[in-house]
């Protein structure tokens, strides 16, 4: 382990590209939903069981995973949670049924549950005293993936179609072939001697109120992010835009998210956390409206801004949570990211019910409100507390 004020790039870069190569793969299903649709004669509803699903297995199965990971530290979970999602996710192109991608989906998501919670609470072991940095830079792996993936697999899929992508899964597993060389084993935490809600308790202990009200936020923001990344490949297609317009899309959606996310974990080492918040919640929700109401090519800047907009707090929620409760990382980072985006996520066959009943837009617009109204949560964040805690660290 590198000495506490001092930051191992070289562990920071591993970990990073294994949430990269996790993630790539996991970025298939949004820009394929069009496809699925087409192929299976999908209603809005099931498209929303297809995304709802991965996010509640991220629920399920993070928490879980975190306990035991700061238990049992162990390799099998950032290396073994990656390969479930190259080898599965590769193989929906080849599924005959909708319940049949369903279990490719599902199974793949577990995997990609499995390594977030050890990989980001590895981070902080690693971080030095750039924390917010390092976690952003590791979040911006998984981000960027979320941006080049859905660019790759709408690229193949067009030009060689569905049945092409189980070849997509040789390049991730020769490179997870060489992170298994290079990543280190992760360090127990302390937690060992835990039962499952001992060890909850421990992790948070008088923290767990401010720690709840950022979860609140955070699942906010993923239900309206989760949301859009969904249903707009959906509506665009059925207004004109090809598959590779989708990917283009989602993309720039993502690889801005990417960019604001490095930025933000950057910026909240100087300015602290809640001025970032207040200025990225005001400007997302015109921002998302744009996304759905400009035309033609207006689509590709409108999305790169919501997508700047919207990602750029996505690590500082886990920054915060790990800094309020340091004792058992995993468990917070699984219980931040796993619960948070799992619950998030699980909205989704809610959105598609109602877009079935109204419209995608309509819906999509309302939703485009919710991190206005979520400033007034901000608000309660203890900031002071926080920038205590980075002094300290």
């Amino acid at each position: 382990m590198t000495e506490r004020n001092q930051t191992d790039v070289k562990v920071i870069f591993a970990l990073t590209l294994i949430h990269f190569t996790g993630d790539f793969y996991g970025s298939f299903i949004s820009p394929l939903l069009p496809v699925f649709v087409d192929k299976f004669a999908l209603s809005l509803a099931q498209v929303g069981l297809i995304t709802g699903m991965m996010r509640m297995l991220a629920f399920i199965v993070q928490p879980g995973v975190g306990y035991f990971a700061d238990r049992y530290p162990s390799r099998i979970f950032i290396i073994g949670g990656p390969l479930l999602s190259i080898i599965f996710i590769a193989l929906v192109g080849w599924a005959h049924s909708f319940w049949e991608l369903l279990l490719f989906v599902a199974i793949g998501s577990i995997g990609s549950s499995m390594f977030h919670p050890s990989m980001a609470g590895m981070i902080a072991n690693y971080a030095g005293r750039r924390f917010g940095l390092s976690m952003s830079i590791f979040n911006m792996g998984g981000t960027f993936a979320f941006g080049v993936g859905p660019l790759c697999i709408a690229w193949l899929v067009s030009r060689w179609g569905l049945e092409a992508t189980p070849w997509t899964a040789i390049p991730g597993l020769a490179v997870m072939a060489l992170l298994f060389k290079i990543t280190p084993r992760p360090l127990a935490e302390g937690l060992r001697g835990q039962g499952f809600f001992g060890a909850v308790r421990e992790a948070f202990g008088e923290a767990w109120k401010p720690v709840l009200l950022i979860w609140v936020v955070m699942v906010l923001r993923t239900f309206v992010a989760q949301s859009f990344l969904t249903f707009v490949p959906i509506l665009y297609v059925r207004e004109g835009h090809s598959l590779m317009s989708i990917g283009l899309v989602i993309s720039l959606f993502t690889v801005a998210g990417a960019v604001s996310g490095l930025l933000s974990g950057h910026l909240s080492d100087r300015i602290g956390y809640k001025p970032i918040f207040y200025v990225t919640f005001v400007l997302v929700t015109p921002a998302l409206f744009l996304m759905l109401l400009l035309p033609g090519k207006w689509v590709y800047p409108s999305a790169a801004l919501a997508g700047f907009l919207i990602f750029a707090t996505l690590p500082l929620g886990l920054v915060m949570a790990q800094k309020l409760a340091p004792q058992g990382k995993s468990m917070v980072s699984s219980l931040m990211m796993g619960l948070g985006q799992g619950l998030g996520g699980m909205m989704a066959p809610l959105v598609g019910s109602m877009a079935d009943l109204f419209s995608i837009r309509t819906v999509l617009c309302g939703l485009a409100l919710i991190p206005l109204f979520s400033i007034g949560l901000v608000w309660f964040f203890p900031e002071k507390r926080l920038r205590e805690q980075t002094l300290v660290g």
